[in-house]
């Protein structure tokens, strides 16, 4: 680290007297994309917090760092904050990484962080790569607003809502996609959203990267489910903004007939 960084991380730690937590981002793919301040940090700090310890091992070795480690993860995220917190506060100096990217995009994270801003603990961000932005600037789709939706829902009918309440949106839309729901995602896109363009971008930063551009229904029929997706959807035109639905897209939405719909409103009244 050099050696102002390394005397303002001190400095920091005196006047607070507590340690400070770096949100370090990481490759997403190829390890030439990590930052030198992301190096210096990840060698500096006196504990790494990772959501994998077995990925970031292959990470800090490649690059001959030896840190300790402690897993931080989506199945432990509450308890792991509080633990290390903690440490922040007995002058610890912490770097969170995720498997890849910036962390609590996506990721873990977003828990320790805002109790640190609660507590008062500083908290730095080492910046650095990020596919939702990486596939935004190589979509050719609008950049200047857009709005990031992560992982849509899981299940259809929840996927589908979720779909509906963003279709008039005017911004690009950018979400992250498995490759075992990709094929039936796009299908939900193009049935909901319309035949809009779309950049579908897998293995960001990877030998395997690709980039799929067009309309939603050319574009479904040429992705191959393999990898990890970017889907990058234009916003809607003031043309092609959707109507409000009428009750029975809002019945095939739920997946209920209009009698189940009665029964499940009156049982609820009458409960009232």
């Amino acid at each position: 680290m050099q050696a102002r960084q390394r005397a303002a991380i001190n400095k920091m730690g005196t006047l607070f007297k507590m340690g400070t937590l770096f949100v370090v981002a990481t490759p997403i793919g190829n390890l030439g994309d990590i930052t030198s301040r992301a190096l210096e940090t990840l060698k500096q700090v006196d504990l790494i917090a990772c959501e994998d310890t077995r990925q970031t091992v292959k990470l800090l070795n490649h690059f001959g760092i030896q840190k300790p480690l402690i897993s931080y993860h989506d199945f432990n995220e509450d308890k792991r904050a509080e633990e290390l917190v903690r440490k922040l506060a007995g002058v610890t100096n912490v770097a969170l990484v995720s498997d890849a990217g910036t962390p609590a995009i996506s990721d873990p994270g977003y828990r320790i962080v805002r109790i640190c801003r609660e507590r008062a603990i500083p908290v730095i961000a080492i910046p650095g790569p990020n596919a939702a932005v990486a596939a935004l600037s190589a979509s050719g789709l609008p950049s200047d607003e857009f709005l990031f939706m992560g992982f849509l829902p899981a299940t259809k009918n929840a996927r589908r809502q979720k779909l509906e309440s963003i279709a008039n949106v005017t911004s690009t839309l950018v979400f992250y996609e498995a490759p075992h729901r990709i094929e039936e995602v796009l299908s939900d896109m193009q049935e909901i959203l319309g035949d809009r363009e779309v950049c579908v971008s897998r293995e960001l930063t990877k030998i395997h990267e690709e980039h799929q551009f067009g309309k939603l229904s050319d574009v479904r029929t040429q992705v191959k489910a393999r990898g990890e997706f970017v889907i990058v959807v234009a916003g809607a035109t003031e043309f092609h903004k959707r109507a409000p639905l009428t009750r029975d897209e809002v019945l095939k939405t739920l997946g209920m007939s209009r009698n189940e719909l009665y029964d499940l409103f009156f049982r609820k009244k009458n409960a009232d």
